[in-house]
């Protein structure tokens, strides 16, 4: 089995995060980007899948920066056995519908069992791109699942919604989502570091791709309309006990419509 696992840098959601007030886009210093917490989760699910049988291989792919070739680098180290990138300036400020497209043309290129995502990534928050890939490639979609099951021919998970619990399951080939209760990314040990530095990256291009910029016609971008820096904090309001604190704080709370 062949399981591709869709990958994404984003910034460290631990660090300070700052917008770039010409862009009005998030600044993405390589120091200060990480694999999405999500991802990792993805590939998680992939690696348990080769624990389980040997002959399974696990490939990362990213659309990103060229910065993004580090994530990849440590998904490898992690336990995948190789990687796409597809890195371009004409991915610059991509929307969901660019994104997808391009994945879409990446994954239709390579052969695949299984596709495995995060459900939404922290620094976009639409959930929509893998449903978009989905419909681009004509695939069966297990979305925002818990835990993933694949025999050889069906993959089948569990969501969980509001009190209910639904059983989902389909045909492979399939793409599939996991969510935050799906299994944390284990730790790459010694071997697997330097076993990552030795495994291939495969870089490819829009036009690796047979895509250009101009494939967007005019949309596929996200643009920013205005942006405002965000404002210094002010000093709070103190309260001294004379006798009556507990008349101000309370207040301070209702003009604050804090209760």
């Amino acid at each position: 089995m062949k399981i591709i696992v869709l990958i994404k840098q984003v910034p460290d959601t631990s660090d300070e995060r700052s917008l770039d007030m010409a862009t009005g886009r998030i600044e993405r210093s390589p120091d200060s980007c990480v694999v999405d917490e999500i991802s990792e989760r993805a590939l998680e699910m992939a690696l348990r899948f080769k624990d389980a049988d040997k002959k399974t291989e696990v490939v990362a792919m990213s659309v990103g920066p060229r910065q993004a070739n580090a994530a990849l680098r440590k998904c490898l180290s992690t336990g995948a056995d190789s990687a796409i990138h597809v890195c371009d300036d004409g991915l610059n400020g991509a929307d969901s519908v660019w994104t997808s497209q391009v994945i879409s043309t990446a994954l239709r290129d390579s052969t695949f069992d299984l596709v495995i995502a995060g459900s939404q990534s922290t620094d976009g928050w639409t959930g929509a791109v893998p449903a978009m890939i989905a419909e681009y490639l004509g695939l069966p979609l297990l979305g925002f699942v818990d835990d993933v099951e694949v025999s050889a021919h069906l993959v089948s998970g569990q969501r969980h919604g509001d009190g209910t619990v639904m059983k989902l399951h389909t045909t492979l080939p399939a793409l599939v989502t996991v969510t935050e209760r799906s299994p944390e990314v284990r730790f790459p040990n010694f071997k697997g570091i330097l076993s990552g530095k030795r495994k291939s990256i495969t870089n490819l291009s829009l036009a690796d791709l047979g895509l250009v910029a101009s494939d967007r016609n005019g949309s596929g971008q996200s643009v920013v309309v205005s942006t405002n820096a965000k404002p210094a904090r002010t000093a709070g309001k103190k309260i001294v006990d004379d006798g009556a604190a507990a008349n101000d704080l309370a207040e301070f709370l209702i003009s604050s419509k804090l209760i």
